[in-house]
């Protein structure tokens, strides 16, 4: 299950006897650490803070979970995954991943529009991130490139995790 909603604690006790009984895991998302850039980005949806409280609770009932960077802004996220990591490893996450953000179809225009209008200065800077990691373009759809882009930038930003991932304790 990959969730960024607390609403999954209210089955908690069920996720937990399916962990003891069969398989299952719990990846929540959680793209910043700044919740002035979650609620710019993502309004409306809980903040970091009460994303990495649910990892805990569901940790503490015995719940393999782990913790989704996702996506991952180029210019504005990047420089939160370490911290993010961190908090999510002290929080009882067994493991991390992350994705690049992609930009598809009706996406793009109200990205560009919250960056824009709430970081009118870097917001430039972080369009043109994310068309580096992305072939000059804001979406790639073609399997394999979708949620790891491609280029320098990309590359730089899954060296980066790596690093943050070793440092922060995950396997």
């Amino acid at each position: 299950i990959i969730t960024k909603a607390p609403l999954i604690e209210r089955d908690v006790e069920l996720l937990a006897e399916l962990a003891r009984e069969a398989f299952v895991n719990v990846a929540v998302s959680v793209p910043f650490i700044d919740p002035a850039h979650a609620r710019l980005i993502e309004p409306g949806v809980p903040p970091p803070a009460r994303r990495l409280k649910t990892i805990e609770r569901l940790a503490a009932a015995g719940v393999p979970v782990g913790v989704n960077v996702s996506p991952v802004i180029p210019g504005l996220s990047d420089s939160q995954i370490a911290p993010i990591l961190q908090a999510a490893r002290a929080a009882g996450a067994q493991w991390a991943n992350h994705i690049l953000v992609r930009l598809p179809g009706p996406v793009a225009p109200v990205f560009e529009a919250r960056v824009r209008q709430g970081l009118p200065d870097r917001a430039d800077r972080i369009m043109k991130r994310v068309r580096d990691t992305r072939g000059g373009k804001v979406n790639d759809p073609r399997f394999g490139h979708r949620m790891r882009g491609a280029g320098t930038y990309a590359d730089a930003v899954h060296a980066l995790f790596a690093r943050a991932r070793r440092a922060a304790g995950f396997p």
